[in-house]
């Protein structure tokens, strides 16, 4: 079964001194977020950007399917603690996405390092926003087995 899920968001005014805001609409867990340029290309100054949005899902995403990998090989994790760095840069074409650094840490009882860099690998061909990424972001993965 498909699903969707909706943002929505606003800008105006040019691209350098413009704002405008972002919204979480599906669920409005969060509204009316503000963004600019100079936070995408600076300093977030509090305010967020799409990459940070991108970091964000990418880390979720992450988070549930390196679980699912691990329950798949009878070690489901006790916690897991995910951080994904997104890094933008300016290129030919523009300012584009470039790489996804994905760093996971867990505590996974009958777990081997290499069987959790295992599934971390696994987990990072295989969540949704990794395959959307695939073939236009480089991505990383570095696991750590904590305990």
């Amino acid at each position: 079964m498909a699903t969707t899920r909706r943002a929505t968001a606003t800008w105006s005014g040019d691209l350098p001194s413009g704002k405008g805001t972002v919204t979480a609409a599906t669920t409005g867990i969060f509204r009316d977020q503000p963004t600019t340029w100079a936070s995408r290309i600076g300093e977030p100054a509090g305010v967020t950007s799409p990459e940070e949005l991108l970091a964000t899902a990418h880390a979720s995403c992450f988070s549930m399917a390196c679980s699912n990998e691990l329950a798949k090989a009878g070690t489901p994790p006790t916690t897991l603690s995910v951080q994904v760095d997104i890094s933008a840069d300016k290129l030919d074409a523009g300012w584009t996405v470039t790489s996804a650094a994905i760093s996971v840490h867990g505590t996974v009882p009958g777990a081997t390092p290499a069987s959790f860099r295992e599934a971390a690998d696994k987990a990072k061909d295989g969540c949704p926003i990794s395959r959307a990424l695939k073939g236009n972001v480089a991505m990383s993965v570095e696991a750590t087995l904590d305990g």
